[in-house]
């Protein structure tokens, strides 16, 4: 089968693989779609573990089922979670259960830039999910993302009567200003500093500015990796506020506090990382109902064999939104 090796974002290679041979507990799964997550062009982190094949944003066609499997059948439409946890653990037991040891060491092979996926008997427990007959295969790869929004938002716990910044509309802004109008949200403001993610902004968001100088909001979204961004969140939070780091620095970055006033103004600052099972049945509900839309974020559709343009695009991140793999174009 064909995958597409991560060497780095300007090296990806169309290797061929066996495909996967698949236990008594396990499935096999046919890639229809797999996005390009801004996760995987963060060099600094995936070079590391390159050479690979990445890709977990998936939705697909089971295609074989182990004897053993029940619940599953050849032909069903999928999304499959890549990390899934015991359920178990401290952690998972106090709701914490992204930061589950075994969720952070679980995830199907090769990866989901490929035609075929194994999905280990784990995954098979813990994470696969129908998709509803009114959600299409590209609309399926927003699953995992969207999921991750809606744990984000919950530990932010964003109401109505908020006021929501989001900085960063790339995908995960969006994704973050479409959920909160979907709640009801009066007033969200969003930036950026590109064109693409402006004009794709003002379809969604109240408020769309270059400049968030003058703004105040109690719930801020950062959706950019850079310090800029965070010491902006820290001025534009107001009194009472939280602000919500949902997109990380690298580990060697460090993000200057100003203690006393987050002290003095009662500003708490909350994280999230991936999400939960009952985050990914409430973003499979939210695309089906079509609560949050999706397909206006889809820039970009490619073969497999193009996953070296798809890096490139969603690296640069200048003339792309959602850049979907396809190995069944």
């Amino acid at each position: 089968m064909r995958t597409a090796v991560y060497h780095s974002n300007s090296d990806v290679r169309i290797e061929e693989m066996p495909v996967p041979t698949i236990g008594a507990r396990e499935l096999l799964v046919k890639v229809h779609a797999s996005g390009i997550c801004g996760s995987d062009v963060m060099e600094w982190y995936r070079i590391k573990k390159a050479p690979r094949v990445l890709g977990h944003e998936i939705a697909g066609e089971i295609v074989e089922v182990g004897d053993e499997v029940r619940g599953h059948g050849v032909g069903d439409r999928v999304f499959v979670s890549h990390h899934v946890p015991c359920g178990s653990c401290a952690y998972c037991e106090s709701g914490h259960t992204s930061v589950c040891d075994t969720l952070r060491s679980t995830n199907f092979h090769p990866g989901g830039f490929a035609e075929y996926v194994r999905i280990p008997a784990i995954n098979v427990e813990k994470g696969v999910y129908k998709l509803p007959p009114s959600v299409s295969y590209s609309q399926g790869v927003f699953v995992e993302p969207l999921a991750c929004v809606v744990r984000g938002q919950g530990f932010l716990d964003v109401t109505p009567d908020d006021t929501v910044m989001v900085i960063g509309s790339g995908i995960s802004g969006l994704l973050h200003i479409k959920l909160a109008k979907s709640v009801g949200v009066k007033k969200v403001i969003a930036t950026d500093i590109q064109d693409l993610r402006l004009k794709a902004a003002e379809g969604c968001a109240d408020v769309v500015t270059r400049d968030i100088s003058g703004y105040r909001a109690n719930k801020v979204v950062v959706c950019a990796g850079a310090l800029s961004a965070m010491e902006g969140a820290l001025e534009a939070v107001g009194r009472g506020g939280r602000i919500l780091l949902f997109a990380p620095l690298k580990p060697d970055e460090r993000l200057p506090l100003p203690v006393w006033d987050l002290w003095k103004d009662e500003v708490s600052l909350v994280t999230s990382y991936a999400a939960s099972d009952r985050d990914i049945s409430a973003a499979m509900e939210l695309i089906s109902s079509g609560r949050v839309v999706v397909d206006d974020m889809i820039t970009h559709e490619l073969p497999l064999e193009e996953a070296q343009e798809g890096f490139r695009l969603t690296a640069s991140g200048d003339s792309s939104l959602k850049v979907i793999l396809r190995p069944d174009l």
